[in-house]
């Protein structure tokens, strides 16, 4: 019996790999060049998504007109950004679980429902006026609570098209020698996203001043401008963003399985055969089995999925990790978030009614071009310098990527550092040093952390993986634009008397950047522990 099983394995295997070596000599030419025209319009896509998708990066180019036109505190702007924020990082463990389960096509077309609504609410909400503040004023614009509804759905839209863009670039490149290139293209373009649509804004989308000057962003038409344009991006994306190796993986797996479901349901030494009814009930069975194959190795997939997700939430390493990107993201956000209200400080109160010499737009397009600069580099730079295997063909220079992490996150704080001792209070011309070393170290952090994150725990599930990380963020968004918005709402009462609403000096803002400079020390040495402490990579081998 078993002589005649393993002639009839022998057979099928054979008339398997005929089929497939016919199907290769007469479709595999044609559809290679195919596949690969595809591949790269889906990274196209990817790149395109990314430089919509991060449109949240411009808020300081509007967040304090919304203190000066719509009546809201320092606070309530916050809470608007925070709101963003949440949703942003929050729900990234469940994004990247739609993108590792359902693929990215639609993820990238909900993204693109939620920008649409997202940008549209708040488009309207900022035309119907400043808040009834007072009884008697006559405003009924909506309250702050639509606003912040509306940048929650923002916040979505934005988490869940990156992550489409991001997860469809690293699995594609998998075993590409380029993978990080290939990563750091969509973070780069992420954070060019702020770049070029502030200049739109603040170039092409502009209010008119009495004097016939370029004045302010028209918010509502920028608003409107970003609801259209993102989600014709994200509906793109729906026909365009595929994981090609993942298609033929499953392909494999299903093909593997129902080879195995017919081999064990084939008769041996001739049981079976005879009948017409025998024959019909043998083939019935047969298909039964190759169904309940099938489901056997979904089952197989979906519990080595949670499995590993379980494992890597086990894993020490990753929570040290974590709470250092918790203690570097959250001061990084808030000063991206507040920006324009930083630049607002550096004047006294006796010239508030006359313009900066720089704007908000400038700035933005300065961090972002640094957050861009550094994604590229630091995201490509490792295919070349990182640690790699005793056997591969490396150059005998290696710098870890925790070695540049770590040296590109000091830099983030040396920012910090000179903004809080004053540097730039009495020289606003110099604040261009200050976007320029926070921005790389905010745009070093978003590419290499994720790029670790693949390093470390591989790319089969590296949309949870990253997701779960990822959600840190909007934790330290919080935390820091309370305290930022505590200290600046504490000395504008202190100088402008109770109840004013712009703060001027120093002192509105010195102290929450010396505390965010220690937060990210102290991330700094988290990250160190991960690496070279008791049971972290180094100790394991990993070539991080």
């Amino acid at each position: 019996m078993n002589r005649s099983r393993l002639k009839l394995s022998r057979q099928i295997m054979s008339l398997q790999h005929d089929h497939h070596s016919a199907t290769c000599a007469t479709s595999g030419k044609g559809n290679k060049p195919k596949h690969n025209v595809a591949r790269y319009a889906s990274f196209a896509s990817a790149i395109a998504s990314s430089l919509c998708a991060g449109s949240i990066s411009a808020y300081s180019l509007y967040g304090h007109l919304f203190l000066e036109r719509l009546g809201y505190t320092q606070m309530q702007v916050n809470m608007v950004a925070m709101a963003a924020q949440i949703a942003i990082y929050l729900p990234v463990s469940a994004s990247g679980y739609l993108c590792d389960r359902l693929g990215p096509a639609p993820v990238s077309v909900i993204s693109a429902m939620f920008f649409l609504a997202g940008y549209l609410l708040a488009a309207f909400a900022y035309r119907s006026g400043a808040q009834d503040i007072h009884v008697m004023s006559g405003t009924h614009g909506w309250p702050v609570g639509v606003m912040i509804f509306a940048f929650v759905l923002i916040g979505l839209g934005t988490t869940m098209m990156y992550l489409s863009a991001l997860t469809n670039c690293a699995k594609n490149f998998e075993k590409s020698r380029y993978k990080g290139f290939a990563m750091a293209s969509p973070l780069a373009s992420l954070g060019l996203s702020g770049l070029w649509q502030s200049q739109v804004g603040s170039r092409l989308l502009y209010e008119r001043r009495p004097d016939g000057k370029k004045g302010d962003v028209d918010v509502f038409k920028y608003f409107i401008f970003l609801a259209i344009t993102i989600s014709l991006t994200g509906f793109i994306g729906g026909f365009l963003l595929r994981v090609f190796d993942e298609d033929d993986a499953e392909g494999d797996a299903v093909e593997e399985s129902e080879s195995n479901a017919l081999l064990e349901s084939y008769p041996s030494d001739g049981q079976g055969y005879g009948s017409h009814e025998d024959h019909t009930a043998d083939q019935s069975a047969n298909l039964r089995q190759r169904s309940d194959m099938k489901n056997l190795t979904v089952r197989r997939y979906v519990w080595g999925f949670n499995e590993e997700i379980r494992s890597f939430l086990r894993d020490h390493t990753m929570w040290w990790l974590m709470a250092g990107f918790f203690m570097v993201s959250g001061p990084s956000e808030a000063f991206v978030t507040n920006l324009g209200t930083i630049l607002g400080t550096l004047g006294s109160a006796s010239s508030q009614s006359d313009p900066l010499s720089t704007t908000a737009a400038t700035h933005i397009s300065i961090v972002n071009s640094a957050s861009t600069l550094t994604r590229l580099i630091f995201g490509t730079l490792p295919d070349f310098i990182a640690p790699r295997a005793p056997n591969s063909n490396s150059s005998g220079f290696t710098i870890s990527r925790l070695t540049l992490l770590i040296s590109a996150t000091i830099l983030l704080s040396l920012g910090q550092i000179l903004l809080a001792a004053g540097f730039v209070q009495t020289h606003i011309e110099r604040f261009w040093i200050i976007s320029v070393l926070i921005g790389s170290g905010y745009g070093a952090l978003f590419s290499l952390t994720p790029l670790i994150i693949s390093v470390i725990w591989g790319v089969d599930n590296f949309g949870t993986c990253w997701g779960i990380v990822s959600m840190v963020p909007a934790l330290g968004a919080t935390l820091w634009g309370l305290i930022y918005s505590w200290v600046y709402q504490t000395f504008a009462n202190k100088y402008g008397g109770y109840g004013s609403l712009l703060c001027h000096g120093q002192a509105c803002y010195a102290a929450t950047f010396w505390a965010m400079a220690g937060s990210v020390w102290v991330g700094c040495a988290m990250w160190i522990w991960a690496w070279k402490g008791r049971g972290g990579w180094s100790d394991r081998g990993i070539l991080v």
